[in-house]
């Protein structure tokens, strides 16, 4: 895939539909629409009820003729129709107003770095339904590593792991291009999985959706503790597998942490892989610049220990991980990346 910069700088609007959340970007405005990728349609009637954080919430409280969907799945557009109709609904009011004398001209979009024809395919579509009469393409790990602020445009190594909620992305970026890039499937979902997965099993318990972020906190608060001391985790409260009546569980917090730690392994094995594909003097860099941890799932309790760990380099969080590829995105279309230019030797 290539980039180019002249082409993106007549885009009016950026766009990162993620598996987790959907953020649009617009130009000379900045970020106007951070929401979760979901839709709630009448499955009678097929109308659209809810999208975003609204529809999020009814996840696991509808009836049978509400259901809630989410049109994207690991950076890809699974349903156009759908896609259409959550972007057009999210971002309709903001957007007809700060284009009122402008129309919509052209578009950007991030997509995978593995992204077949058929997913390329789809993300034009769900913006050029929309109105738009040009979109371009662009990496989501080119976009990620702009928005972390990284020279990606230097003869130098940056290495940047973009963790999403259903994939993580891996790759060494050097001269505005990616030298190697692996994926895996691990992600937040991954993890939240794994965790249900681990308290129907030891404790006969199923916990709702919303019960799984209060076990992050309490890893992440208990990894950041200085002492030694016992650290009790919190109570959570599902439904009983047996008996079908509500139950509180109080968590063992080690027994938690080797959970979350099983499938980061994977990511891991990833990282390897791209660093055995560079060549040694990139990877020279990278021993002092280190590792940019980016994407909605960096803060994963325990991940930048296990990777810094792991690995020896030096890790860095991004300062806004969650949004760096729509940031690095809108940075482009702004005109605020400099292109890689090559001067040719003189003869």
């Amino acid at each position: 895939m290539t980039i180019s910069l002249d082409r993106l700088r007549r885009c009016s609007i950026a766009v990162d539909l993620g598996a987790a959340r959907t953020r649009v970007y617009l130009r000379r405005t900045g970020l106007v629409v951070d929401e979760p990728s979901v839709a709630a349609v009448n499955t009678r009637t097929g109308g659209l009820i809810a999208v975003g954080a609204l529809a999020e919430r009814m996840m696991g409280r509808t009836p049978d003729h509400i259901r809630v969907v989410r049109p994207v799945s690991g950076g890809r557009v699974v349903d156009i129709a759908m896609a259409q109709r959550m972007l057009r609904f999210l971002v309709g009011n903001k957007v007809r107003r700060a284009w009122r004398r402008k129309p919509l001209l052209s578009a950007a979009v991030c997509v995978p770095h593995d992204a077949d024809p058929l997913a390329e395919r789809a993300a034009v579509e769900t913006l050029t339904g929309l109105g738009a009469r040009r979109v371009e393409l662009v990496d989501t790990l080119i976009a990620a590593a702009v928005g972390c602020g990284l020279p990606v445009e230097r003869p130098e190594a940056t290495m940047i792991v973009v963790c999403g909620a259903a994939t993580t992305q891996v790759a060494v970026l050097s001269l505005g291009s990616i030298v190697a890039a692996e994926q895996v499937a691990v992600g937040g979902e991954t993890i939240d999985h794994a965790l249900v997965q681990h308290m129907r099993n030891e404790h006969a318990l199923m916990l709702p959706s919303q019960a799984v972020r209060p076990l992050h906190l309490a890893l992440s608060r208990t990894g950041a503790a200085a002492d030694d001391t016992e650290v009790h985790g919190p109570e959570v409260h599902g439904r009983d597998v047996a008996t079908g009546l509500a139950r509180s569980v109080q968590i063992d917090i080690e027994g938690i942490r080797a959970v979350v730690q099983t499938p980061l392994t994977g990511v891991l094995d990833a990282v390897g892989t791209v660093l055995r594909r560079c060549p040694p003097d990139l990877v020279a860099d990278l021993a002092e610049r280190g590792i940019m941890l980016a994407g909605g799932s960096a803060g994963l309790p325990g991940f930048d220990d296990l990777l810094r760990e792991a690995t020896g380099m030096p890790l860095h969080i991004a300062e806004h991980p969650d949004t760096c590829a729509v940031e690095g995105l809108g940075a482009m279309i702004e005109g605020s990346v400099r292109p890689v230019v090559l001067d040719p030797l003189a003869s």
